[in-house]
């Protein structure tokens, strides 16, 4: 949380420019709706989540209502209640997932592979087992003997 206004700051820069061209984009459906603008901006709400995120909180709820409701209450004068911002998050999934796409930054080409074998089920069970039928085969892992598949997840090393 030491880094919360550094989170707002950048987070409240790309809101600022991609909102406005984003809600340009949309299509309407022909109903008329109300457009009130929430009490917190944009900026706040996904600042939160993404500080969540970075927290050692395991539940949304408790952070919320217990760290941020608390102590950075001065940080965010028009906080929402706990329901409210629950209702405000799924409005934040595009706007989040755009800046992070943006934070990703380009491909240096350096690539990390895990082959991590995961258990699927207990060796009696092995003639039954339907679901990863031609993928999952015998083999040893660090716990024993096991049947199982290796997961093999590459995943891009990329800098800003």
């Amino acid at each position: 949380m030491n880094k919360l206004v550094e989170i707002f700051c950048d987070v409240d820069d790309f809101c600022r420019v991609f909102i406005p061209q984003w809600e340009k984009q949309l299509i309407a459906d022909g109903n008329i709706k109300r457009n009130r603008p929430c009490r917190m901006t944009m900026s706040e709400v996904i600042t939160i989540l993404i500080a969540f995120h970075t927290s050692n909180h395991r539940d949304f709820k408790n952070y919320y209502k217990g760290y941020i409701a608390k102590f950075y209450r001065s940080h965010f004068p028009s906080l929402l209640s706990y329901t409210r911002f629950l209702e405000v998050m799924p409005k934040a999934i595009v706007p989040l997932s755009s800046y992070f796409s943006i934070l990703k930054g380009e491909s240096t080409g350096i690539e990390f592979i895990d082959s991590t074998s995961i258990k699927v089920c207990h060796n009696l069970r092995i003639p039954r087992h339907k679901t990863f039928d031609g993928i999952a085969e015998r083999g040893k892992g660090t716990m024993g003997w096991v049947y199982g598949f290796k997961l093999h997840l590459v995943t891009n090393f990329r800098g800003k």
